[in-house]
């Protein structure tokens, strides 16, 4: 039987939607608002969810200290309060959009968690902008 554990974080970021290799105004056309030069930020609220097999011996899918844990190490610690374009090595050559700061944050916990884990990021950008992501 497979269950799936949820743990909620957040986080506060700035960011830039922009292409280096296009002009102002294609950029400005493209994304608009998210363009600005001096960059704009966003209260990210992030859905982390594990699903596995339930422990025989715990009860547990997954302990959710170590979830939390991980997501204060892996995404808290290396997002919260930068800007992602500048600080954040890997938006170094990648457009920090919602739904390739999900695919980062997937990539990140997958490769601590144990493989017999399935795993599926929400990010809401918004209350209403989310995206999902579950290495798919």
């Amino acid at each position: 039987m497979k269950v799936t554990v949820h743990r909620r974080a957040h986080f506060n970021a700035a960011h830039r939607l922009y292409r280096p290799d296009w002009t102002f105004e294609k950029n400005e056309d493209i994304f608009g608002k998210c363009n600005n030069p001096n960059f704009h930020g966003h209260n990210y609220e992030l859905i982390a969810s594990v699903t596995g097999e339930i422990d025989p011996e715990t009860g547990y899918v997954i302990d959710v200290k170590i979830l939390k844990d991980l997501i204060k190490s892996e995404v808290e610690d290396a997002f919260d309060h930068k800007n992602l374009n500048v600080e954040v090595p890997e938006f170094k050559d990648l457009n920090p959009t919602a739904e390739n700061i999900a695919v980062i944050i997937y990539n990140k916990l997958k490769a601590k968690l144990e493989s017999k884990f399935q795993l599926e990021i929400t990010l809401y950008e918004t209350p209403r902008n989310f995206v999902t992501y579950s290495g798919k």
